[in-house]
């Protein structure tokens, strides 16, 4: 990180929005909460799939080169020794003389705790991994451990996969699943947490091709963070110097986003060359090796791998998006998100509870939500239900007014513009698929007039 900052948006905004309007919500909170885990709320479990789903849709979907998977998070203990996990998968810690409270080293600018200003201890490496039991008996025997990482899993599998799917390289593993980390320092909200999900891939490619990969990983990520609206100006890139790669490594990138408190890592791009399948097929005993039909040869693939937090995406996101502006004389919050990662995609708004109305409202309503996510919205007037849509980011709001049962035309509002249409309501799913997909507003059939409101 650095002294840079966003100024546009503190994270007690951004924490004070996802709890009120239901995104996030602090885990066990009727119990006092539980340190750095967090349950997504009714919109956040929907941003959080859209986010999902479109990494998914983009990277494994849409390419013929990508298969996906979904392995165990508990998994033989033996894959961790292979992994180097067990010996070497931790962080400095210090301890608080005076209040025992632990801290990571690495974060620490002075000597002295953070809390009590009191004497710390002599740094000492801390194990990150969570360690459990499998079965009845509790002895060395039965211990396992929550991954760390999804990678491990798609190592594993890997002659799996190329004989299951006749894959020929290059081609990734692609898997988006949970992980644990027992770390010793959490905080800003969801940026560090202990439970927390990964959006990964395993790229196998031939050696010697590896710098052609690597750098066309580094720009297909960057540019994926942005097509989903990211700002250019929120991201850039952080080389890891000799002194930070692990020994295996031949390069890594991080993909930074400007965060309310400075530039911190979105994701990592890395070059790790034949290490992983080499130290699975050394201590299983397992030959790994891929048989190229081409050039005849045996040979274990280098893997390019770009890693993910979904978690620190949503963060990014919610971040990237929020904005303050004026409306109607009055202060406006909105998230400025995506069509593709906003929870709620369109919103029904009726002038009256009052049937006929309501049904008209109703019936538009229940044909919408088969294809989205759709709220309808019937409490306080107009103007407070477009500001709460407008908090939680909804593209799109239908307004059925009374007008509407006689030119069975209905109002649509634009959440970024707050431009609004009259269009008719047999016409409404195809042109608001239309906009959800990116059509400007001033494209198709019929125009979009100013309207404030």
């Amino acid at each position: 990180m650095t002294e840079e900052i966003n100024n546009k948006v503190t994270m007690e905004k951004i924490v004070s929005l996802c709890r009120r309007r239901g995104f996030i919500f602090p885990s066990s909170e009727i119990y006092g909460g539980l340190s750095s885990c967090w349950d997504y709320g009714p919109l956040g479990v929907e941003m959080k799939r859209n986010v999902k789903e479109a990494w998914w849709k983009d990277m494994v979907q849409s390419r013929d080169d990508m298969v996906g998977l979904d392995t165990s998070i508990l998994m033989h203990p033996q894959v961790w020794v292979a992994s180097g996990h067990l010996k070497s998968f931790s962080d400095p810690l210090v301890e608080c003389k005076s209040c025992k409270k632990r801290w990571r080293a690495d974060d620490l600018e002075k000597r002295v705790c953070p809390e009590c200003g009191c004497e710390l201890t002599e740094p000492r490496q801390f194990n990150l991994m969570f360690k459990t039991f499998m079965g009845p008996v509790e002895d060395e025997s039965a211990v396992v451990y929550l991954r760390p990482e999804t990678a491990q899993g798609m190592f594993v599998n890997f002659v799996n996969t190329v004989n299951s799917t006749r894959k020929k390289l290059p081609f990734g593993i692609a898997q988006v699943g949970k992980s644990f980390r027992n770390e010793i320092t959490t905080g800003n909200f969801i940026f560090r947490d202990r439970e927390f999900e990964q959006m990964e891939i395993e790229y196998f490619i031939k050696p010697g091709t590896q710098d052609k990969w690597f750098e066309y990983w580094i720009n297909e990520r960057i540019n994926w963070w942005q097509k989903l609206g990211m700002r250019k100006e929120h991201l850039k890139f952080r080389q890891h110097s000799k002194e930070e790669l692990a020994h295996y490594a031949l390069g890594c990138f991080d993909i930074n986003f400007l965060f309310p408190m400075g530039w911190a890592e979105l994701e990592g791009i890395a070059s790790r060359g034949d290490y992983d399948l080499t130290q699975h097929a050394n201590c299983s005993g397992k030959s790994l090796l891929y048989n190229d039909e081409e050039t005849k040869a045996q040979y274990l693939p280098y893997v390019i791998e770009p890693s993910a937090g979904v978690d620190r995406g949503m963060l990014a996101f919610l971040c990237d998006a929020y904005d303050e502006d004026i409306a109607d004389g009055e202060e406006r919050a909105i998230l400025r998100l995506h069509p593709r990662i906003a929870p709620i995609k369109i919103a029904v708004l009726p002038l009256s509870k009052k049937e006929p109305l309501a049904n008209l409202a109703r019936e538009i309503f229940n044909n919408l939500r088969t294809d989205w996510m759709v709220q309808y919205d019937d409490t306080q007037s107009i103007g407070r239900r477009y500001r709460r849509q407008d908090e939680i980011g909804t593209p799109f709001c239908v307004t059925v007014d009374f007008q509407s049962l006689d030119d069975s035309q209905v109002t649509v509002r634009e959440r970024d513009s707050m431009q609004q249409i009259r269009i008719p309501i047999a016409e409404l799913k195809g042109i608001l698929s239309a906009k959800l997909a990116g059509e400007a507003l001033t494209e198709g059939t019929v125009g979009w007039r100013a309207h404030s409101k």
